[in-house]
């Protein structure tokens, strides 16, 4: 509850990720949040390529689409939640994502306590049965007072 109201939380995660210019920029979008639960996808884009000869999209963008979609399942868990900050990341790459396709994040928060929350992540693009990469996190909690 916010306020004594209910907390839209697709809403609040368009408002999280608008707030974040990187995430704007790299055409973060809110594809379904749930409580504790977040789902964040990431279209295409030549700009963020590492690798030209093979038109691969960069680590660093996946990494940030990871982290965002965390920070959200994150303030998603409890409407009493009001930010987040990561107090640490790591992720597994487990392969390069296919050129041309959208990456997609899911991820969820798992645990939390007063102050820290735990949060497990997968990077997908087309090919669901095998993940461009996995992480595993810690990210602050902000409460309302």
């Amino acid at each position: 509850m916010v306020d004594g109201r209910q907390r839209d939380n697709a809403e609040f995660a368009r408002a999280f990720i608008a707030a974040l210019p990187h995430s704007v920029a790299l055409g973060m979008q809110v594809i379904d949040v749930s409580p504790g639960q977040a789902v964040l996808e990431m279209p295409y884009d030549a700009r963020f390529v590492g690798d030209p000869d093979a038109g691969i999209i960069h680590g660093g963008a996946v990494s940030a689409l990871m982290d965002t979609c965390g920070g959200i399942a994150v303030v998603s868990r409890d409407a009493e939640v009001l930010g987040t900050a990561t107090l640490d990341l790591r992720i597994d790459y487990m392969r390069p994502a296919t050129p041309g396709q959208a990456i997609r994040a899911e991820a969820e928060c798992y645990h939390i306590t007063r102050s820290v929350a735990f949060v497990r992540a997968v990077a997908l693009d087309d090919d669901r049965d095998r993940p461009v990469a996995t992480a595993t996190g810690a990210f602050t909690v902000e409460r309302a007072s």
